[in-house]
């Protein structure tokens, strides 16, 4: 044992030797291993206005050096999310210490009326769009047509 009350691993034999170091408790009893499974997709968490107005109030009770960095610690917080909360919270902003919804926002009726004027816009102007090439090509064939029977053949296309 040492003088911090870890122990230190079993000596690992060099050579040909198999690695058999088992990390150790206080007792000398094997420490349990970590759980290798990893979670397939984390989830994100969301904190309630309530929850979020405990933290703000035991931070700003904490008085003691490393309180709040404890704080922090046991509940697994950083502390870019509680200077975040702080900010909100000066600027008057209780709806925003309430978690939000992530997405995109469901439409209202003026929404949804704008968003369907849009859609009506849009296929107006694709149909416009389409119109307007063939037009194009009906007047560049016409173009040439008249200068095929004017006997004059322009040089670009080659012909006669």
């Amino acid at each position: 044992m040492t003088k911090n009350g870890f122990t230190s691993p079993a000596p690992v034999p060099v050579g040909m030797g198999t690695f058999n170091a088992v990390m150790r408790d206080l007792d000398g009893t094997p420490a349990p291993r970590p759980d290798p499974e990893v979670v397939a997709r984390a989830k994100r968490r969301r904190f309630t206005a309530e929850y979020k107005r405990r933290i703000l109030a035991e931070a700003d009770a904490a008085r003691e050096p490393g309180a709040v960095g404890s704080l922090l610690r046991r509940e697994g917080l950083y502390s870019s999310i509680l200077a975040s909360w702080r900010k909100e919270r000066e600027a008057g902003i209780e709806a925003a210490l309430a978690p939000q919804k992530r997405g995109p926002k469901a439409m209202g009726e003026g929404e949804a009326a704008v968003s369907e004027q849009y859609r009506q816009l849009k296929r107006d102007y694709d149909r416009l769009a389409e119109r307007l090439r063939k037009a194009e090509i009906v007047i560049d064939v016409q173009k040439k047509v008249a200068a095929l029977l004017a006997g004059t053949v322009p040089a670009e296309t080659g012909l006669l």
